[in-house]
């Protein structure tokens, strides 16, 4: 049975053990293999917008991800919706919340002894044209997702998917590419 004490020093980042040789070379060994570098990916996301078949324009995104870890790219605006009000006889006050609207990429990435896993969710939302009817102000969100996981060759590109845009003849093609980080 083994007497080991160990004693964490977090301001240290470290450990201190006090153990026989045998339970020191075995921590040793446990420690070197967690403090490895994880891998870092590059994750390049290339959007293509078609209109009824022809290709209207392309926009690329890359993100780094540490393997199993996460990312997030946010570009669009934010849009005030009043969610109440409160009236004190002489003022009245209005709480506003802000929606996002715009293009969000989230994206995980794991190494795997297949190639990168890589779990992505596509989101492209904005503010429709047509009011919503609940309040003269209150706008109407359109929002497509694209949400799912695959395992990617690094370098080879892999196509997520396809968003449809509302209220059009429009689409994105979704497609990515993995590349290791070194």
């Amino acid at each position: 049975m083994s007497r080991a004490k160990i004693y964490g020093i977090p301001s240290q980042s470290a450990i201190s053990l006090r153990a026989t040789a045998e339970d020191l070379l075995l921590a040793q060994k446990v420690v070197a293999d967690l403090d490895r570098p994880k891998p870092t990916y590059r994750l390049t996301y290339t959007i293509t917008e078609m209109d009824g078949g022809k290709r209207v324009g392309s926009q690329r995104f890359a993100l780094i991800v540490i393997s199993g870890g996460r990312s997030e790219f946010k570009q669009g605006s934010r849009v005030p919706l009043v969610t109440g009000s409160t009236n004190d006889g002489a003022t009245t006050q209005n709480s506003v919340t802000y929606v996002d609207v715009g293009l969000d990429i989230e994206a995980f990435a794991d190494g795997s002894p297949d190639g990168v896993r890589v779990r992505s969710k596509v989101v492209q939302s904005s503010v429709a044209e047509e009011k919503s009817g609940l309040g003269a102000q209150d706008p109407m969100i359109r929002q497509t997702s694209l949400d799912g996981s695959s395992i990617l060759m690094p370098g080879k590109p892999l196509v997520l998917g396809s968003l449809d845009m509302p209220g059009s003849t429009r689409h994105m093609d979704v497609e990515v590419v993995a590349e290791l980080v070194k």
